[in-house]
């Protein structure tokens, strides 16, 4: 076997820019689309818009000024001529396109000043007997300082170096029909012209490939699942005094779906094992009161228990309606944000440290390293997706200390530089087990009989609610419980799509609606002037309704706003002092205000669905018949006019949520663009849903009768991810 090349280190950081750690990263570094420089095209036959290799003489070559400087060659075959065009050149380009030099070009043809033209084409001098390529040219993901020509070097070299056995069971591969996982990738980094199928990867090789890298989810998901039940957390019965007293005091009763998972929820939380469970409600379902209750039998147990919201108005909104629901039985709950005073931070933080307060609702506040827990049982995360994976571990560790972990050394770009990667799975801490364990220090955790640390219980709540591939896929780890029912007197509300050009409607229709005795809201997507967006802005709106509407009360809530200033305009609107409230999008979640009838979201067509789906949600809460206007500004992009008609159409979150995966992909539906989470690489779990099926029954199979399987699996495709995928 040859010897593995030696890799500089600028090459190796660029590697590691792109992910790829070690040789074998390598062999998973696809192909993003292909070149065909298998056959030439006679310049005359091509046409504007393809993508072709073309063989010539350069006839004349110079460089013009007008616009700018720009290197201009003409390249002629026996059938015709096309002009080649550079914006940015060097000497070593100029000299390569000097007249009568025979070159081969592949580019896009297009329609230039002077005829067909290709702009910056990859271009090398040849001869008359020069060969050409007998297999389509891959196309990788790249970054700068690290050409095309330099990765496939180094991928062919892996290739050739490295063994790729193939870890699934014959009798699994031959079941599913499913091609040999080292054919595939030699497939895939050399296709032969034949292939088809490659740009849609629909090609066998490429199923082989998505269906390994969702088994391996799938694996990793299970794995962690089975681990929870042998880790140590309190064991919080449910005794029923309090729980049993706010369902007493309530104004309302649970609907069947309510009591269905907080069941669920109590049940988990009995356990001497950390419960994970995901809870998804439509917006107005009712979370909150079962987050409550949950929160009530860790308190019965004397633990505390943290409550995270991902914005301050948010926060503040449970902050208040908690405080309001559990003051009667004695409960008082310690609010805590970034915007509080030094010393009404400090008291706070005392109290949670001491185990005074047993209730803690904020922000982000809540898990910065000077807070510290007294005796963390429960940890509640809202609209979870929208705090990055750092974030929720670290409140996470809050309340625990992990056992040290196995060996100091983590797969790095330096094993790129030897011929296998040497390092197991255990063998590797990851930078989030770091990250628990820093944060863990200065926690003090009981440990339960048996001596192990204990950790607090986790429930995760998201009012976006997850389509069936989404949860398979990504939650598989997690214990689902579904709120599917809206309580009683919730009224639909009716969508109405409406043209900038009316917005003199809108207005007399907010100014009836407030005169006739109930409140409207009036969303804006920015706060302050921009130029590039020319969007109406929340204060400028707010000055424009406040000279329109001088017979109404009208407020104005934003983002930048005070904390307290934002708690009071808050209250106002929701005793009815204010008529009107002009906001930004603070308002999506959490606000609840039964007397608002009226929602005027302007510049609708910049939102994205789950957005104006929950701001859509603020209003129907009350018996009256409740109006949602979307006000566009026209012309409509493709995009927004299909983002418009599917919030039109539907008031099922479920539905919109699948359509928004459609639209967008789970890297935006799960917030994971903005924190981190290992997303797939290669499968579609939409459009893959047959393969995820397979990936999770074979699964499990793999971990009962090929548990060597299933690591080998695990090592390959999730060192140094597996961490980020259950948070």
């Amino acid at each position: 076997m040859t010897a593995p090349a030696k890799i500089s280190p600028a090459t190796l950081a660029n590697l590691a820019k792109l992910g790829i750690r070690h040789r074998a990263d390598l062999l998973l570094h696809l192909p993003l689309r292909y070149e065909d420089e298998t056959h030439l095209a006679p310049i005359a036959t091509v046409e504007p818009g393809e993508t072709v290799q073309v063989q010539g003489v350069i006839t004349h070559a110079e460089i013009t000024f007008r616009p700018r400087r720009t290197l201009v060659c003409r390249l002629q075959d026996e059938s015709g001529e096309l002009y080649l065009r550079f914006l940015n050149f060097y000497p070593s380009q100029t000299k390569l396109l000097a007249v009568d030099r025979q070159i081969r070009a592949v580019g896009e043809v297009r329609m230039g000043y002077y005829g067909l033209e290709m702009v910056h084409p990859k271009c090398r001098a040849v001869g008359d007997e020069t060969p050409l390529q007998i297999s389509l040219t891959p196309i990788y993901p790249t970054t700068a300082g690290l050409s095309q020509t330099a990765l496939r070097k180094l991928i062919a070299n892996a290739i050739e170096v490295l063994p790729a056995p193939d870890y699934l069971p014959e009798s699994i591969r031959n079941k599913l029909k499913l091609n040999d996982f080292s054919a595939s990738i030699r497939v895939l980094h050399a296709p032969d012209v034949a292939a088809n199928s490659l740009d849609d990867r629909s090609h066998p090789a490429w199923r082989r490939i998505k269906f390994d890298e969702l088994l391996a989810q799938q694996l990793s998901m299970r794995v962690h699942h089975k681990e929870r039940s042998q880790r140590a957390a309190p064991a919080l019965k449910p005794i029923g005094h309090f729980t049993s007293e706010l369902l007493k005091n309530l104004p309302f009763k649970l609907t069947g779906a309510q009591q269905k998972v907080f069941s669920e929820i109590s049940c988990d939380l009995a356990k001497p094992h950390p419960m994970q469970r995901l809870l998804l409600g439509d917006v107005g379902s009712g979370k909150t009161i079962v987050a409550a209750l949950a929160a009530l039998q860790a308190i019965e147990n004397g633990y505390q228990v943290a409550f995270m919201a991902p914005t301050e108005i948010l926060a503040e909104q449970h902050y208040l309606k908690l405080s309001d629901w559990l003051s009667p039985l004695g409960i008082t709950p310690v609010w805590l944000s970034g915007s509080l005073k030094k010393k009404d931070k400090r008291t706070a933080s005392d109290k949670i440290a001491t185990g005074e307060t047993l209730l803690a609702i904020g922000t982000h506040a809540l898990f910065q390293q000077q807070i510290s827990f007294h005796k963390l049982g429960l940890a509640i995360v809202d609209e979870q997706h929208k705090f990055g994976v750092q974030q929720r571990l670290a409140l996470h560790a809050k309340g625990k200390i992990l056992p040290s972990v196995r060996g100091k050394n983590e797969i790095g770009v330096e094993s790129l530089n030897t011929a296998t990667p040497t390092l197991t799975l255990d063998e590797t801490t990851s930078h989030s087990t770091r990250l628990q364990q820093t944060s863990a220090k200065s926690q003090v955790t009981p440990l339960n009989e048996g001596g192990k640390p204990q950790e607090p219980h986790q429930l995760m709540m998201s009012a976006t609610p997850i389509p069936r591939t989404l949860a398979m896929s990504y939650y598989a780890d997690l214990d689902v419980s579904v709120i599917d029912e809206l309580p009683p007197g919730r009224t639909p509300v009716i969508t109405k799509l409406v043209s900038d050009a009316r917005r003199e409607e809108v207005f007399e229709r907010v100014r009836a609606a407030c005169m006739a005795g109930q409140q409207a809201y009036w969303v804006c997507p920015l706060i302050d002037e921009s130029e590039v967006l020319q969007l109406q802005n929340a204060l400028e709106t707010y000055q424009l309704l406040s000279e329109t509407f001088p017979e109404l009360r009208v407020g104005l809530v934003h983002g930048k706003m005070d904390s307290g200033e934002k708690v009071r305009v808050m209250a106002a609107f929701k005793s009815g002092e204010l008529q009107l409230l002009v906001a930004t999008t603070v308002i999506e979640v959490g606000v609840d205000v039964p007397n608002a009838s009226l929602m005027v979201i302007d510049h609708a067509e910049r939102m994205g669905l789950a957005q104006l789906h929950q701001l859509r949600g603020r209003v129907g809460r009350g018996a009256a018949q409740s109006l949602c206007i979307l006000l566009y500004q026209k012309p409509l992009s493709e995009l927004a006019r299909t983002r418009l008609k599917v919030i039109f159409e539907n008031t099922d979150g479920f539905e919109i949520a699948q359509q928004d995966l459609q639209l967008r992909g789970p890297g935006e539906l799960l917030g994971a663009r903005q924190s981190g989470v290992a997303m797939l690489r290669f499968a579609d779990i939409d459009a893959d849903e047959d393969l995820l099926n397979h990936a999770r029954i074979v699964a499990d199979e793999l971990l009962r009768d090929y548990p060597e399987a299933a690591r080998s699996y695990l090592h390959r495709w999730m060192a140094n991810k597996h961490d980020y995928l259950h948070v």
